[in-house]
């Protein structure tokens, strides 16, 4: 059980950054991408049907950090909590900015949501990378300090903004498409850039989940046999939820959403 507990602790965590790197990603480059309130529009209907299906895989690790890794929770959050702080906020703006940017009046308030969903982005992005800085430091528990943490957040903006860019070659058209593939370049596939970086995203997740040392902070016995086998049956499910979502809105946005 402890086994499948780690994997399946493994498995939310990169599904995460993998796939919530690709709306966070493109909503950093939203002024490059999108330069009058149309193309703006374009692109936030390119990674608006998967956002909140790709927070829930975020909402799927905590939930296994809480129940099958207590103490691992525990210290991981008390220890991060100043980290936490500006990603959490940097999350609800974001958020807030996608939800709100219909629901106003004018070309202002429009902006003014952009510019949230801009900053909540960047925020949540630097505040990850701060928060990876401390388990590839080797210290999980304390949040980073110095030029080895400003680097590491810098390094982990620039493969999310890349990967958002892979995204938007996947899903754009027109003038903002083009400034996604100028950046991507043109002599790569659109799915070649877009895998890479979501290796890349994989492999640091997961360097950074062996240095916080899991397999010692399991919950007990019990606690494991009710918990690992109700996920293993949701599992699949959301699996299958994202694999709908991705195949449904697979072409290319052609118009702005409701967004």
């Amino acid at each position: 059980m402890e086994i499948l507990a780690l994997v399946l602790l493994a498995f939310f965590a990169t599904g995460y950054f993998v796939l919530a790197g690709a709306d966070l990603g493109t909503g950093m480059l939203l002024p490059y991408l999108g330069r009058g309130d149309r193309e703006r529009r374009l692109v936030i209907a390119s990674f608006a049907p998967f956002f909140l299906g790709n927070e829930v895989w975020l909402v799927a690790t905590a939930g296994i950090l809480v129940g099958c890794f207590p103490d691992l929770e525990g210290e991981l959050l008390t220890g991060q909590f100043p980290v936490l702080v500006p990603l959490l906020t940097g999350w609800i703006v974001r958020d807030v900015g996608l939800w709100s940017r219909s629901r106003g009046p004018g070309r202002r308030w429009r902006a003014l949501c952009d510019g949230a969903v801009v900053c909540g982005s960047w925020a949540v992005v630097l505040a990850w990378g701060w928060l990876l800085a401390g388990p590839l430091a080797g210290a999980p528990y304390t949040p980073a300090g110095g030029l080895p943490a400003v680097l590491t957040a810098l390094a982990t903006a620039a493969l999310f903004g890349a990967h958002g860019l892979g995204f938007a070659t996947l899903r754009l058209t027109g003038a903002p498409y083009e400034r996604a593939r100028r950046l991507v370049g043109r002599t790569s596939g659109s799915w070649h850039s877009f895998a890479l970086t979501a290796m890349l995203l994989a492999v640091l997740t997961l360097l950074a989940g062996t240095a916080l040392s899991p397999a010692g902070a399991t919950a007990d016995g019990a606690t494991l046999a009710f918990l690992v086998p109700a996920l293993l049956v949701l599992t699949p499910l959301l699996v299958a939820g994202q694999a709908w979502t991705w195949w449904t809105f697979r072409h290319r946005v052609t118009r702005p959403s409701y967004l």
